[in-house]
């Protein structure tokens, strides 16, 4: 007995010291949130299953290979209307990554162009940079769209009025008409060429990198990858004997016959989304510039810089660890954003998966395949953005 009782003071210390252990706390913490966590998932999921079953509607994803029956205006790949749902679910997959890959690039390099506007010393740049984001950052996004819709494209003239831009490209309010490729016989050259350029243009940049980290000189890769990407697909093109030929657009009596459109739906989301996100990143790249010490500028300009090559060596890459992580944020905002193409009609995912829904009545079914879509875009985004942001990251010698 006195030695039982001689260990208890210990056992309950051992106890004490578990309990306030932070880190038994804290998996204690985390295993009883998850337990909570699949607790709920699981209500929701058997909630919803009985009350589909009580309504008579059928779950699951067996809907998708059913003939979908009806037609898509925009389509990028393939399709007619005798195809299944799941294709045509596709086809709005497809439309959502081209306007979202098409609004990152363009808004990235318009808020570049207005972001070191708004610090240039030209008094007129910088007002002008500065009245477009306080525009385009104060208005919702949707009424953009609806600016860009109704208020310009639809006020372009008709078909037969086009107006008439360099390289037989065609303007009107059907949308921008240009003339599209035809690939022969032996096209697969020429792609085989454009991603021998591209592994080329890698592999000379990170030769020229470590060059200058040895000797300090630099090697025109810009101009080199630029001549590259040129020369290479263009051979070829000539070696392949010219497979590709070009159906151009000709002005009809009431319309425009042959090339490629790209419709008003489209061309209003992609500058609406392109622009009011370029406002954001605007700011963004101007606090990150505004954020590097002066004191590297004013090294930079002892030397004898030239002040392009000022901001373009010195200043930007320096702010790039302040901009890529907020930018990211923006990108992922952009994709979300063009889920507003339903409002004017874009075949994206939201305005492809509403027409489906109202057709099956699967609703669990199509809002799930929304979110994993939006889900898998935004993830996908952030891994290349945190891939650069760590390729970008200052390393201390």
């Amino acid at each position: 007995m006195a030695e039982t009782s001689s260990n208890a003071p210990f056992q309950e210390s051992r106890v004490a010291a578990l309990v306030y252990n932070p880190a038994v706390r804290g998996f204690v913490y985390q295993f009883v949130t998850v337990l909570a966590v699949v607790a709920f998932v699981w209500w929701v999921t058997d909630n919803t299953i009985r009350n589909l079953q009580a309504a008579g509607i059928a779950s699951g994803f067996g809907f998708l290979d059913n003939r979908a029956g009806f037609d898509i205006a925009q389509i990028p790949i393939p399709y007619n209307n005798d195809m299944s749902y799941g294709r045509a679910l596709m086809v709005g997959i497809v439309n959502t990554i081209i306007v979202s890959v098409a609004g990152i690039i363009t808004a990235t390099i318009v808020g570049f162009i207005v972001g070191i506007g708004r610090l240039s010393s030209n008094w007129l740049i910088a007002k002008l940079s500065q009245v477009y984001v306080e525009v385009f950052r104060n208005i919702p996004p949707l009424l953009v769209i609806f600016f860009f819709y109704t208020g310009v494209l639809a006020l372009l003239p008709a078909a037969r009025d086009s107006l008439s831009l360099p390289l037989d490209i065609y303007l009107n309010n059907r949308g921008l008409a240009f003339p599209s490729p035809v690939f022969g016989p032996g096209s697969w050259l020429i792609g085989v060429a454009t991603i021998a350029a591209v592994v080329l243009i890698i592999a000379m940049n990170i030769w020229a990198r470590r060059r200058q980290m040895a000797t300090g000189q630099q090697f025109p890769t810009f101009l080199s990858s630029l001549a590259i990407l040129i020369v290479l697909p263009v051979l070829g093109y000539f070696i392949a004997g010219m497979p590709v030929t070009f159906d151009i657009p000709v002005k009809g009596r009431f319309n425009l016959q042959g090339g490629a459109v790209l419709g008003p739906e489209f061309m209003s989301l992609y500058l609406a989304l392109s622009l009011y996100t370029a406002a954001f990143m605007a700011e963004i790249i101007r606090g990150g510039i505004l954020g590097v010490a002066k004191g590297q500028t004013e090294a930079a300009n002892a030397l004898g810089l030239h002040p392009r090559k000022v901001t373009r060596l010195v200043v930007v890459p320096q702010a790039m660890r302040i901009i890529i992580p907020p930018m990211t944020s923006e990108y992922l905002s952009l994709t979300k954003n063009s889920s507003l193409a339903v409002a004017i009609g874009y075949a994206d995912i939201v305005a492809v998966g509403k027409t489906v829904l109202n057709q099956t009545g699967q609703a669990v079914e199509v809002v799930t395949i929304w979110m994993i879509i939006y889900l898998t875009l935004s993830i996908l985004t952030s891994i290349f953005m945190n891939w650069f942001n760590a390729k970008m990251a200052l390393v201390e010698r």
